[in-house]
């Protein structure tokens, strides 16, 4: 079993960043030709979720809903003004599983991988464990 931890600096409040490309590198180094790959992002406002990653207009859609099912701004007891954000990254959810098949992240032909901030700018985390055969 091969673990791995990636460090990412998101720019804003909230983001969707492509961790695509950094998820396929860490496979092909790994050499594991079939097996799982776990993404896990051990952040309480973050998370992890697969989306269509040819048109970037699909990022801002589902940023700018989970935006006005959960505003910044509520009836929230949470003291430190970041319950919007946890929620958020309740809804979506801090881990996925993907197949690794002929040495390569198994995706759909639009799939791509994004880490899901929602109280940024910050330096995050992203934990990667790769299960071979």
């Amino acid at each position: 079993m091969n673990s791995q931890e990636i460090s990412i600096r998101t720019g804003s409040r909230s983001e969707l960043v492509d961790i695509t490309p950094q998820l396929s590198r860490l496979v092909k180094e790994s050499k594991v030709a079939d097996g799982l790959l776990v993404v896990f992002v051990p952040h309480t406002t973050a998370a992890v979720t697969i989306n269509e990653n040819a048109d970037p207009s699909v990022q801002t859609d589902i940023l700018n809903e989970l935006k006005r099912l959960v505003p910044l701004t509520g009836s929230y007891t949470h003291s430190e003004g970041n319950s919007a954000a946890h929620i958020q990254s309740t809804l979506l959810g801090p881990s996925q599983t993907l197949f690794i098949q002929n040495g390569r992240l198994a995706l759909g032909t639009w799939q791509g991988v994004y880490f899901c901030e929602f109280d940024g700018p910050r330096t995050r985390k992203i934990w990667v464990k790769i299960i071979g055969q």
